[in-house]
């Protein structure tokens, strides 16, 4: 089991999350890149078996050096935000509608497309070296996705994945009933992870709006308490999620001291 720490940021400024986000990448870089440094060092220094594993950061039965892994969550006052291969056209409405509506818009350095984030929405930003793991974004993504449908699958909400597309789908095979429940969006760099996924929990839906979700014109957006018809406790979901989180990725989610 992989140890990862778990921090609850709850409702963050979106800004103050992803400079949060970019800290915490650049540190597992740069372990990584010492790790790689230092192992380069003992083997040029002609070290070799138990001795050239430990001054490499290996120890007995943990056969790799070790990074630190990071699982956040949170929540964030109304904010759009556009992925680098967004087309800001998506955004459907201008600065003055952006403040009547208390909203924010960033664009940022994910993939994807434009979404929204805020309050009853479960936030999840992974920063995981995936070295650790395995090195596979399209397994990754699958992973994460799989997590949210087994938290739906507790509640009696059947989900799935749409052929294509990224993200947790209701009736996906539906093409007029399909709606998205979880929107998905990531970075990896040197195989370190960060941005995550957006799970519409008690999610005020009207703010969907006032864009194209993911730049998908014909796709509908939902949320579990508009499935289920009444609201799901957070606090209750958000451990679902982690369970789910946790036995899919081998992760001992840990807090820090």
């Amino acid at each position: 089991m992989v140890q990862v720490i778990f921090k609850d940021l709850g409702l963050i400024d979106y800004k103050a999350a992803w400079d949060l986000q970019e800290k915490l990448h650049a540190e597992i870089v740069a372990q990584k890149l010492a790790l790689r440094n230092e192992s380069m060092v003992a083997g040029a220094s002609g070290l070799t078996g138990a001795k050239a594993n430990h001054d490499a950061g290996f120890t007995t039965g943990n056969p790799k050096p070790e990074t630190r892994n990071y699982l956040l969550f949170c929540e964030h006052p109304h904010v759009y935000t556009l992925g680098r291969s967004g087309d800001e056209k998506n955004l459907l409405v201008d600065d003055e509608a952006l403040k009547s509506l208390d909203a924010t818009f960033y664009k940022n350095n994910r993939g994807g497309d434009i979404t929204y984030h805020g309050p009853g929405q479960i936030v999840g930003y992974p920063i995981l070296n995936l070295d650790d793991f395995f090195t596979d974004i399209h397994r990754y993504l699958r992973t994460l996705e799989e997590s949210v449908i087994l938290t739906l699958a507790e509640y009696g909400i059947h989900a799935g994945r749409l052929a294509g597309l990224t993200g947790v789908w209701l009736d996906p095979d539906d093409k007029i009933k399909a709606r998205k429940i979880c929107a998905l969006g990531v970075r990896c760099s040197r195989w370190v992870t960060m941005h995550g996924f957006a799970f519409n929990v008690n999610t005020d839906l009207n703010y969907f709006g006032n864009i194209v979700p993911c730049g998908i014109q014909d796709k509908a957006v939902t949320s579990m308490e508009k499935e289920l018809g009444r609201k799901p406790d957070m606090d209750e979901v958000k451990e679902k999620v982690k369970h789910h989180l946790s036995a899919l990725f081998g992760m001992q989610l840990m807090q820090e001291a």
